[in-house]
């Protein structure tokens, strides 16, 4: 109860406070320090306090002015140069700048959108038309003309399988003679979440059971969709298998023979051992990493999924792979959205689907932004020889972002090693990029969380650094004075053998040294505190 009523008081105060304008609570030589500067590190740290006596705000104020000179100090003595500091705090910053570049109302979107579509899986087949990997806009108004005649054929009638065996530009469409494989007709079987790339999978969700969708665009081209059903999903199977790979009558027999030794209850990890050709699953008894569907051939998955009972194991059946025998060894259904946010969260960051949430971001500063793309200095997009132009001749503005200004040469860079898109298309993502850089190189000043998290980061490697150089190092290299403070204080310890207690006298030794060189820092600077801000303060949080 004690600590329920805490942060309710913590959660108030955040409240209170950010309704008054911020006070000073205390002046450190020439810096100030306001009442939020002090509140913000010390309901920080206050749940991680058990002992009520070290909650005191004024020994906590004691404690922060002792933290703001060492890292005085540690400026002072200009450790924020090092090649090393600045590295790490390079590093951390681009981590901590991760989330500011994604639209959090709209990763929440896609979250909830990948949970219905990992809870119901869907079933469709298709039709492509590629485009060049390097399209014109000649190729792909070509290749957008002929999906939509194509779907006139099928909205007129005509059979969708049909014509994808006829004009898709998916080889798996067709039966192939030379290799003997049957052609799928553009069916892709049942499918969930994260297993098409995203327009694919958004665009077979958004397409009603039954109906075709308009022509979409992919990395592939454009397609054609038609959903034949939904259903609630399998979840994954996690199963073992024995592989022959030999499909003549050899393998067959073999096969057989195998599964009679099953049905005379010989263990199916012994005989995946013994028999199995897949060499990268035999020596674990035939055990594969479970998996969903859309993940393995669909002959596999239908009798992976068939089977019900643990440890059942299905009759010898044929893929393109060869003979299989599977062994069910366990089925995993779909978790609650709780249990898989997280998870769903990562998957939906690291999926190029996350590249829309930044998208939303782009247009968002798009608005916010004054940009201005001088038009002349895109004459250059002619030029077929773009990334060898000289220097001296690129030297004219081609956009401004504020007072952010891109000369024709900051292009020519970003495509220097970019190939596979026309230089119009390369200039989009290249504003695109410059309007993210920007807005990530003015993130202290436009969002005060980012900026606070990076600065207690920044100060806590400067103070590390510091203690490392004024206290831990003195303390393990000064040998005499280790010995001189043990002498000093040896009445305090019960065991007088230094050797037996030489970690606890090192605590205490690192210990004195602090507080001599707190005092020392204390000595050479003002301090002031404001009364009224110190009382007003312990008052609201006793």
């Amino acid at each position: 109860m004690k600590k329920i009523i805490l942060v309710g008081l913590l959660c108030l105060s955040s409240v209170t406070f950010s309704q008054k304008k911020d006070k000073v609570l205390m002046k450190i030589g020439e810096e100030k320090v306001f009442v939020s500067d002090f509140k913000r590190v010390y309901e920080k740290n206050l749940d991680a306090i058990d002992n009520e006596d070290e909650k005191d705000v004024k020994r906590n104020i004691e404690l922060y002015i002792n933290y703001r000179l060492k890292v005085k100090e540690a400026y002072k003595l200009k450790l924020d140069t090092l090649h090393s500091y600045k590295n790490e705090i390079e590093t951390y910053r681009n981590q901590l700048a991760i989330p500011f570049m994604q639209d959090s109302s709209f990763i929440n979107k896609l979250v909830n959108d990948a949970y219905f579509r990992t809870k119901n899986e869907i079933k469709a087949k298709h039709i492509l038309v590629r485009t060049p990997s390097i399209s014109s806009p000649k190729d792909t108004l070509l290749a957008f003309e002929k999906i939509n005649l194509i779907r006139n054929r099928i909205k007129n009638g005509e059979d969708f399988e049909k014509i994808a065996v006829e004009l898709s530009e998916d080889p798996s469409a067709k039966d192939d003679a030379q290799s003997g494989r049957k052609g799928n007709k553009g069916n892709l079987g049942y499918f969930s979440a994260f297993r098409m790339v995203y327009p694919f999978e958004e665009a077979a969700y958004n397409t009603k059971v039954g109906a075709v969708s308009t022509p979409f665009k992919t990395r592939f081209g454009y397609h054609l969709l038609k959903v034949d059903s939904m259903r609630v999903s399998k979840g994954e199977v996690e199963v073992a298998h024995i592989l022959i790979t030999d499909t003549t009558e050899t393998g067959k027999k073999l096969i057989f023979e195998i599964f009679e030794k099953l049905e005379k209850e010989e263990q199916f990890k012994t005989l995946a051992i013994k028999y199995s050709d897949d060499t990268e699953t035999k020596l674990k008894g035939g055990v594969l990493r479970k998996f969903g569907k859309g993940i393995m051939v669909q002959p596999f998955e239908d009798v992976a999924f068939s089977l019900e009972k643990e440890e059942s194991y299905s009759k010898p059946f044929q893929t393109r792979f060869g003979w299989h025998i599977i062994q069910l060894i366990k089925k995993y259904p779909v978790e609650s959205f709780e249990k898989l946010k997280q998870e769903l969260i990562q998957k939906v960051r690291s999926d190029e689907r996350a590249q829309l949430s930044q998208i939303a971001v782009i247009q968002k500063l798009q608005k916010k932004y004054k940009i201005i793309e001088n038009e002349s200095a895109k004459v250059i997009f002619k030029n077929e020889n773009i990334r060898i132009i000289a220097k001296d001749s690129l030297q004219t503005e081609i956009l401004k972002i504020n007072d952010y200004s891109l000369s024709q040469e900051d292009f020519v860079n970003y495509i220097k090693n970019r190939t596979g898109k026309a230089v119009f298309e390369l200039f989009e993502e290249f504003k695109n990029d410059k309007i993210l850089s920007y807005y990530k190189g003015n993130l202290e000043k436009t969002a005060p969380e980012f900026a606070n998290t990076l600065q207690e980061y920044k100060d806590g490697l400067l103070l590390f650094e510091l203690m490392q150089q004024k206290i831990w190092e003195k303390s393990s290299k000064d040998s005499l004075g280790l010995k001189s403070f043990f002498d000093d204080n040896i009445s305090k310890y019960e065991t007088k053998e230094f050797s037996k207690i030489k970690g606890e006298v090192m605590n205490d030794y690192q210990n004195f040294l602090e507080e001599n060189w707190i005092a020392d820092l204390r000595k050479n600077i003002i301090i002031s505190i404001d009364n009224k801000q110190l009382k007003s303060l312990m008052k609201f949080y006793n």
